[in-house]
């Protein structure tokens, strides 16, 4: 059984990942989407120059004085003649301002006076959002593999578009298998355990852009593990568990019996060494995640969420961050060890990292409290307090 180092896994995996379709979908779905064509803005915006105030929109060679009241601007409702000289126009915010203004005195610096208002001395520009002062027509917005978030979608919409063009949701089906493994809320002998690790899977691919689906757990079997999925219409199996060297890890052997390719067979990565990755003959890919829920969730983040990234058109690449160690870090065995850990801001403001002493793969516990996984390389030598460590945060609602 070959082992590769994480980079190299995640490069083989991703080198099959394939880029499925696209569709085009209201503005109002697209968040956590990824676009599959660039934006560009149809008009400037704003398309007007605009009062960032409440106040009075006049020329500012007519200020200092009093000025008479010409009419009102209002977002909407804008007053379209021309000011003549000494005229002054009561504006509120986010409204066009009237030709020949090029100023707005903001109202708690004005007095008004029956049908005049006297204001202090401005300077062309105050308090003035000139048009295209937020962006152009024409301008690039957003690019092609964009993840689409809250504040995305409201460029996006800004820019004056109504549907966008994105990746399919790659569609995920996650197997567990084990004697041992019951649903959750279904009665448990002493000897089973609760499935947790599907359950937490199938909610990061969600969050991640997939349609996650989660199958009826099997046991160690050869033909009821190539069954489960046989006919199971997706782009993507995660099987969890069965994915050792043991008597009972019968899922790659099962799903031989379906023309099973292997790109990845283990990964020196702990936790996580069990996990590899291939390909079906009839083209649907396979990530095989360890059962020990820690191991899952760890080789969940290196590979599951960069393969359903690279399959909508996303950048796959794992965002890291440095840290300070908060504590010492021990040498390094000879698999990369990606540790849970939390994350707090020290005492002068940088990020500090500090592992749980506890990193078991079948701790949840332990993973529920984490905030970030702390990147040890093989044969790391010993960190003290305060040197830098790399991080990959972990996402939190």
């Amino acid at each position: 059984m070959k082992l590769l180092s994480v980079e190299d896994a995640r490069a083989r995996t991703l080198a099959w990942a394939v880029t499925l379709p696209t569709e085009s979908i209201a503005l109002a779905d697209g968040a956590g989407r990824t676009l599959a064509e660039d934006i560009d803005a149809l008009r400037d915006q704003p398309p007007y120059p605009a009062s960032a105030m409440d106040g009075w929109a006049l020329a500012a060679a007519d200020a200092p004085g009093t000025l008479r009241i010409a009419g009102e601007s209002a977002a909407g409702a804008p007053y379209t003649r021309p000011l003549a000289r000494g005229e002054a126009v009561r504006i509120f915010t986010g409204a066009a301002l009237p030709p020949g203004a090029d100023t707005v005195v903001i109202q708690e610096n004005a007095e008004r006076r029956l049908e005049a208002v006297q204001v202090p001395a401005a300077s062309v520009g105050d308090y003035v959002r000139p048009s295209g002062c937020d962006f152009r027509g024409g301008e690039r917005l957003l690019k092609r593999g964009d993840r689409l978030d809250a504040w995305r979608l409201s460029l996006a919409a800004a820019g004056g578009r109504g549907e966008l063009v994105v990746g399919r949701r790659p569609r995920v089906s996650f197997l567990s298998t084990g004697e041992e493994i019951v649903d959750p809320g279904a009665p448990a002998g002493r000897y089973q355990i609760f499935d947790a690790g599907t359950a937490a899977l199938t909610a990061l691919a969600r969050q991640w852009g997939g349609e996650a689906r989660r199958l009826k757990p099997v046991r160690d079997d050869l033909a009821a593990t190539a069954d489960a999925v046989r006919g199971e219409n997706c782009d993507l199996i995660v099987t969890v568990g069965g994915a050792s060297v043991g008597d009972h890890d019968l899922v790659k052997p099962a799903l031989a019996e379906l023309g099973l390719e292997l790109a990845v067979e283990s990964v020196a990565v702990r936790p996580g060494k069990p996990t590899w990755f291939g390909r079906l003959a009839d083209g649907r890919r396979v990530l095989g995640l360890p059962g020990n829920p820690a191991s899952a969730l760890v080789c969940a983040e290196l590979f599951l969420k960069p393969l359903l990234l690279a399959m909508q058109g996303a950048d796959p690449a794992l965002t890291m961050v440095t840290a300070r160690a908060a504590a010492p870090f021990p040498k390094n065995g000879p698999r990369e060890h990606w540790m849970r850990a939390r994350l707090t801001s020290g005492a002068d403001g940088t990020l500090q990292a500090e592992a749980f002493a506890d990193q078991d793969s079948s701790l949840v516990s332990v993973f529920a409290m984490a905030d970030a996984l702390v990147r040890r390389p093989a044969g790391a030598e010993p960190a003290a307090a305060g040197e830098p460590v790399e991080a990959l945060l972990l996402a939190r609602a």
